[in-house]
């Protein structure tokens, strides 16, 4: 028997499917790879043979044969593992990860329509050809009659006779809320042989004025023939083991021991709790939802969230300052209780959108396999700080520089066994990516212990390229700034992986786009280490603002280190530097300073007291000299305009309460500036303005 399947439903989860499936598909892939290091895990294994079923048994509620029938392959081929018939070899691991790949696309085409191109469905084949044979199965020309039996009973059950059950279920009233459909599972249940006398029961549903369309209140009882065992058919309820009350009852059962739908009712056999009696339940509410439960939101939903928070901040921001101005108490004080809740909001809401990197860093063990193996290269990759969490949209974006730097160092930084062996090296290769917090930001290093860079090649083909004047030899920094200049390759050939000029230049573009910055050390013969510094969010942080004029300017809050408050007239400008920037002595070390007023040509009249802000960017400190501190302030970042794009040293903009926009400060790309100037006055000596007050933050 076909039970009707009700498409609308079906087209609307579908995607909550794919989703789901797509992140069964990555641990599937992140489990095999850590199973290559210790096979004999038992517990890797377990996990993943839960992972190929449960994409599986969630196709098959879908109707998705094709996912159910190759991954029921792929499963048989793991049920095989874990019995200890076959032991995992590298070609073994190699043709689970292909095949995982394969269940990747099928997946991903569930909503396609359109037919496969023979040469798709001819290499699915092979593949599936290639499963059967590591698994030792029959042939499929020669094989009996199989079904898709449990994923624990881990073996394929063939020409067993048919027998019949009888199964009698009660859905619970959060089915539907949950994401599942009864008559879904029905279908999928029909794979295994033949359903008949099916009856549902209608005592559940209470009369239409109390019926709530969100719950459910279906009863079904039917037979099943069928060769699959109990376990196979419990396997089909796995998904909705905690909304429903089944009880199977084994073939050739006396019919007086076969227990009706209010005999079911009554019960507590079943995975998941005991249903109330329906008679009661009948005309109540739905129950409350799991406490400790997930929801899945979608992503746009919560970029809604976060835009309309920054405008509560910038609408909060306005009504505290006419709160001051009106110097009534009462309404300052109301106002500052609101500021309170908004910031708390603001945590709270930003904290829904960090996930820890370790997620990107793990799909990297891939590819770190695969390139290894094409270049014929032994490579461990080491992943440090995995648990360091930043904005999922950071995440997102940050992924594709990471793969092109991964790639880079398995390409150019790592050498062959064969040459780490001639130069004093162990065999294999250490590739470490590694993140961390600092200063507000987070930093992310990709370091491998390789040849590191060749600066005299580096070098020549600069001059090549004129990139260099022909004979002139810039500091080491500088040649390897070169190596991200736009074109800029030294690899001999043009291979898959490198050679064709287009990469470090874009990774350092897209970087940027982030309001990050990029370095690069290395040290010839050691290896090599880039690091990446990145905001930990996108749209709100805690900023420190400042006035320069009628000017207002941001810096992130957690990058300022303390305030000198300087002398009238003490003047630090480097004499001859026209860009503003400076030195002073602070505390017997030299610190670099930058005149915001000179840099940006700000029309306003020296003021008769000025501040030195002293940033903190990575290990470099430097100062700002600014006019007024304007205090704690919470930032909403806005995108510069077209106009503002090439203004140095400046990552984005904000509105504040009065209406007026505030440029926000890159901290890093403000440093170079500072430390690009000359460091001594003209007479030769540091600058030091005597400091008359000294405040410290953090």
């Amino acid at each position: 028997m076909n039970i009707p399947n009700d498409d609308g439903i079906a087209a609307e989860l579908l995607p909550v499917f794919i989703a789901e499936a797509e992140e069964q598909i990555v641990a599937l892939e992140q489990l095999l790879l850590q199973l290559e290091d210790t096979p004999e895990d038992r517990d890797l294994l377990d996990a993943l043979f839960r992972c190929a079923h449960t994409i599986k048994g969630s196709a098959g509620v879908f109707g998705l044969s094709g996912v159910v029938d190759f991954t029921h392959h792929v499963e048989t081929l793991l049920a095989r593992l874990r019995e200890g018939h076959l032991v995992l070899t590298p070609d073994l691991s190699t043709l689970l990860l292909q095949s995982n790949d394969e269940i990747k696309v099928l997946v991903s085409s569930a909503q396609d329509s359109q037919e496969e191109p023979e040469e798709t469905v001819s290499a699915r084949e092979r593949l599936v050809n290639r499963l059967r044979d590591a698994a030792g199965e029959m042939p499929a020309a020669t094989a009996g009659p199989t079904t898709h039996e449990s994923a624990d009973a881990g073996s394929t059950e063939t020409a067993a006779a048919i027998r019949r059950w009888h199964l009698s279920v009660q859905f619970g009233v959060d089915t539907f809320r949950h994401g599942m459909d009864p008559l879904n599972i029905l279908n999928y249940l029909g794979t295994l042989g033949c359903l008949a006398d099916v009856a549902c029961d209608t005592l559940a549903v209470p009369e239409l004025k109390n019926l709530d369309p969100e719950s459910c209140h279906l009863a079904f009882e039917f037979s099943l023939d069928t060769a699959a065992t109990r376990d196979a058919i419990e396997q089909i309820f796995s998904f909705v083991r905690e909304d429903c009350v089944l009880l199977l009852t084994e073939p050739a059962t006396p019919p007086s021991q076969v227990r009706s739908q209010d005999e079911l009712l009554q019960t507590s056999v079943s995975a998941g709790p005991p249903a109330p009696d329906r008679r009661q339940r009948a005309g109540s509410t739905a129950a409350a939802p799991d406490d400790n439960g997930f929801i899945r939101v979608q992503a746009n939903r919560l970029d809604e969230v976060i835009d309309l928070l920054g405008e509560l901040v910038i609408a909060g921001a306005g009504a505290s300052l006419m709160a001051r101005q009106s110097r009534q108490r009462g309404q300052i004080e109301a106002n500052q209780r609101i500021t309170r809740l908004i910031e708390g909001i603001r945590n709270s809401t930003l904290k829904l959108r960090m996930v820890p990197i370790g997620e990107t860093f793990a799909r990297f063990r891939r590819v770190v396999r695969d390139t290894a193996s094409e270049l014929g290269k032994d490579v461990l990759l080491e992943i440090v700080g995995g648990d360091t969490e930043l904005d999922k949209a950071v995440v997102e974006r940050i992924a594709d520089p990471l793969m092109h730097l991964v790639r880079n160092a398995l390409d150019h930084g790592l050498e062959t066994p064969d040459q780490r062996l001639a130069s004093n090296k162990p065999a294999q290769g250490r590739l470490t990516l590694a993140a961390c917090h600092e200063s507000g930001h987070i930093l992310i290093r990709i370091s491998d212990d390789g040849r590191g860079i060749q600066r005299d090649k580096v070098l020549q083909r600069a001059w090549e390229r004129g990139l260099v004047e022909q004979g002139v030899e810039p500091p080491d920094a500088d040649i390897l700034k070169l190596i991200f200049e736009a074109g800029f390759s030294t690899a001999e050939a043009v291979t898959n992986l490198s050679g064709r000029g287009v990469g470090m230049d874009v990774v350092r573009r897209n970087i940027e786009a982030l309001r990050g910055s990029v370095a690069l050390t290395s040290e010839p013969g050691q290896g090599s280490i880039i690091e990446i510094r990145l905001p930990l969010t996108l749209a709100i942080i805690d900023g420190f603002l400042l006035g320069v004029g009628a000017s207002r300017f941001i810096l992130p809050l957690d990058a300022v280190v303390e305030v000198i408050a300087s002398q009238p007239g003490a003047s630090t400008t480097t004499a001859g530097d026209d860009q503003g920037r400076s030195c002073v002595q602070l505390r017997g070390q030299i610190l670099p300073v930058v005149n915001l007023r000179t840099l940006y040509g700000l029309k306003s009249p020296q003021p008769e007291r000025s501040s030195i802000v002293v940033v903190r960017s990575g290990s470099r400190r430097y100062g700002v000299m600014v006019d007024a501190l304007l205090g704690q302030h919470q930032t909403v970042i806005k995108p510069l305009g077209l106009m503002l794009r090439s203004l140095r040293g400046v990552s984005g903009s904000s509105i504040l309460g009065t209406g007026e926009v505030a440029l926000i400060f890159d901290v890093g790309s403000l440093g170079e500036l500072a430390a690009a100037g000359t460091t001594r006055t003209s007479t030769g000596r540091a600058a030091t303005p005597p400091p008359q007050r000294v405040v410290r933050f953090g």
